[in-house]
């Protein structure tokens, strides 16, 4: 194998640990350093990592780990398979900036992940005309006005189908995050649209193949739907369902969610009119109402330039010094472009933003921008 290959088997390696999850999986990489490194060392080295279990370091040694990656290697290479490991540059910059974010996906299609302008959309698997009518009249409209949009979904039946084939027909390029591996099409009945979107868009995971779309699966596919979106719009949803967890986990991420409201008494809509009562949800009132709340109109109070202050008399700690500092040569940055360039992490940049807006420095804009006041 090739450098590159090697890399990437140990990059894949550290996926198979048996009891390793995202998060853990972080942890021990920024301990040592580099993947490879994990797998080369010793039992007494592993050991010094502080809040790792003996018997995670024996999943560790255990050959079998690299057998499995070596196998799941030899289907990427096969299948020309892409894949975006968790400190590559190309990762989705927006989903990296989640503390639960994969720390590989494979990917099947060509596009970028990190374009300026990303739209989750969401629903029932069992939609009516007015959900698909929005769908496509929606994308029809951001389409004309902001054609580099990337659309994501997950391929289930309902919205998220009609949303990729709207995608499709109006020339948007459109992801499905997939709750399996790159081996199959679930369900089946959507192969050839899948097919459609690996020429002007894609498909993503994070399961190795030979992973059944097991239901549980569904649950941590949202979370990606979720994270790698500026905007999630739930179209239609009864009272529970995964279109909800998705809501769910996109306010966790502090990401803009809207929900297209509906007759009170339709079931299809009671999730939907729920998250607007909840105030979980922006209410979906029309195209130009949705890109101004985003910023994403000329006229929105966020493209406007911000006058910056040239002189802060105020005591700041370090991460509020980066945050101002990252502020002060942008009009404005949205909360993952802004963890990026300050390099605090997501989950303690919310509250340096917080004290920040109590000291009178920066503001919040729609859209999860801020500025300097």
């Amino acid at each position: 194998m090739g450098a590159a290959s090697d890399k990437l088997l140990y990059q894949i390696a550290l996926t198979q640990i048996n009891g390793v999850g995202d998060i853990t999986a972080r942890n021990i990489l920024k301990a040592v350093g580099d993947e490879e490194a994990i797998f080369r060392s010793s039992r007494k080295s592993l050991l010094s990592i502080k809040g790792i279990a003996s018997k995670t370091i024996d999943e560790i040694l255990n050959p079998e780990v690299l057998r499995r990656a070596e196998q799941e290697l030899l289907f990427v290479e096969k299948n020309n398979i892409k894949t975006y490991f968790i400190n590559d540059k190309d990762y989705p910059h927006r989903l990296r900036e989640c503390i639960d974010a994969p720390v590989l996906l494979y990917f099947k299609g060509d596009t970028d992940f990190n374009v300026d302008k990303i739209v989750s959309i969401v629903g029932t698997r069992n939609s009516s005309n007015y959900g698909n009518n929005f769908c496509d009249a929606f994308l029809e409209e951001l389409a004309s006005a902001l054609p580099d949009t990337l659309i994501i979904s997950g391929l289930a039946y309902g919205i998220d189908i009609n949303a990729h084939r709207s995608a499709l027909k109006h020339n948007l390029p459109t992801i499905g995050v997939l709750a399996h591996g790159l081996d199959r099409i679930y369900p089946s009945a959507h192969r050839q649209t899948a097919i459609e979107m690996i020429e002007h868009g894609g498909l993503l995971t994070e399961f190795p193949s030979k992973t059944e779309p097991d239901k549980f699966n569904f649950v941590r596919r949202n979370r990606i739907v979720a994270g790698m979106a500026d905007a999630v719009i739930v179209v239609e949803s009864n009272t529970k369902g995964g279109s909800l967890i998705t809501a769910e986990i996109a306010n966790s991420y502090c990401k803009d969610v809207f929900a297209l409201p509906g007759r009170i008494n339709d079931p299809k809509s009671g999730g939907c009119n729920k998250l607007i009562a909840d105030h979980k949800a922006d209410l979906f009132q029309s195209f130009n109402y949705f890109i101004q709340q985003m910023g994403w109109d000329d006229n929105s109070e966020k493209t406007k330039k911000t006058p910056k202050q040239k002189e802060l008399f105020i005591n700041l700690n370090e991460e509020e010094q980066k945050v101002v500092d990252a502020l002060s040569t942008n009009d404005s940055l949205h909360v993952d472009q802004l963890a990026s360039e300050s390099c605090v992490p997501i989950y303690q940049l919310f509250s340096t933003l917080l004290d920040l807006e109590m000291k009178g420095l920066i503001k919040n804009l729609p859209g999860n921008l801020y500025a300097l006041n």
